[in-house]
């Protein structure tokens, strides 16, 4: 993710912090010292805000190492304002192992809550939960508290919280994986609904949540439509044919003609028949900027970069262009480089099938 700083790596997972973040923390920040006018407060605050996100990242982890029981990679954990981002390459096709890989997040928020309440209980003990507030009261009991509300709020049943995935886990059990989604979806944008309309009597943030939890399973159910839509078509029938490659050794600027010639936006970067890289079109803006024309392509493509065969699933290239941070798969057939694949014209070729009345799946 953009605008995101390197924390660190645990169990070969890369975990990173946006910029935002440190926004938050700030706003944490002065509006302790507003309260209280102590610097003590404001580190006090800061402390807190930084262990309750710790406890965000231990329940992405849970859902991240789950999944890679299954075989399933997480590129990286993001932590953001609203909390934290796990990127997992694929959710489970299978539905009981998406049911325990979206219970694994709030079963590690247990697991603390639970370590917690044993500490107090052997040490100070509990205190009433009157006496509690955002920032008043025990710092360990404030935790405790968090990670009771985190396990409560995420298992509410609407996407992208965990509930959501539990409850459409369970439906796939029993129905088709498609139709599971638009039940799930469906119950999440009422309950958005319902938390839209209380928010507009009491606490406005609820507006906020209604928005997340609207736009988010509307993107569920929309991603796993085109999923069941593209399943048995080999992506040899909507590649893209007519592309234009570039050799490492050409400059920058025979890629801004090629631009501005057609509307092609990446350019695999081959020798013979062999591609040696990508070159993605925010990879040669931001060098144009700071390089100029001038610079060889073998400077600016990307070597890591995924291929796909022509004979493989359109389903299989929806997934990887949705987990990878790419916008353009190069497709292959016995090694020889024979099209490209994009999220557009994945979209152009549904959307094309849908008006000739063509069944797509």
């Amino acid at each position: 993710m953009r605008w995101s700083w390197r924390l660190g790596e645990v169990a070969g997972i890369g975990v990173y912090m946006h910029v935002t973040f440190l926004v938050l923390i700030g706003w944490v920040a002065v509006s302790h010292w507003q309260t209280e006018h102590t610097v003590a407060a404001a580190l006090a605050g800061s402390g807190f805000t930084l262990a309750l996100f710790g406890c965000v990242v231990l329940h992405e982890f849970g859902h991240a190492l789950t999944a890679r029981r299954y075989g399933i990679r997480t590129r990286d954990i993001t932590l953001l304002p609203i909390g934290g981002v796990a990127r997992l390459e694929r959710m489970p096709d299978v539905p009981i192992q998406e049911f325990w890989v979206a219970l694994a997040g709030p079963a590690v928020n247990v697991v603390i809550a639970g370590l917690l309440f044993v500490w107090l209980e052997l040490t100070t003990g509990l205190e009433p939960l009157g006496h509690l507030g955002v920032a008043t009261g025990p710092f360990v009991q404030r935790l405790l508290m968090v990670n009771v509300f985190l396990v409560a709020f995420n298992l509410i049943p609407a996407f992208p919280m965990d509930g959501g995935r539990v409850l459409r886990a369970l439906l796939a059990m029993r129905m088709e994986y498609t139709r599971a989604t638009q039940v799930a979806a469906g119950l999440g944008q009422g309950i958005a609904v319902l938390f839209g309309f209380i928010g507009l009597f009491s606490n406005p943030f609820l507006l906020f949540i209604a928005l997340f939890v609207w736009i988010g399973a509307g993107q569920e159910a929309s991603m796993a439509q085109m999923k069941s839509a593209f399943g048995g078509i080999p992506i040899e029938r909507a590649m893209l044919t007519d592309f234009r490659t570039l050799s490492a050794h050409d400059p920058l600027a025979r890629a801004v003609e090629l631009i501005l010639a057609g509307s092609q936006q990446d350019f695999p970067v081959v020798e013979g028949d062999r591609v040696e890289g990508i070159l993605m079109r925010s990879d040669l803006l931001a060098a144009l900027a700071s390089e100029g024309q001038a610079v060889p392509v073998a400077e600016v493509m990307r070597r890591d970069f995924q291929l796909i065969d022509s004979s493989d699933m359109l389903e299989t290239a929806f997934a990887r262009l949705h987990a990878c941070d790419c916008h353009t798969l190069p497709v292959t057939h016995d090694g020889r480089l024979v099209g490209l694949v994009t999220m557009d014209n994945l979209g152009e070729f549904i959307s094309i099938q849908a008006a000739i009345g063509v069944k797509v799946a």
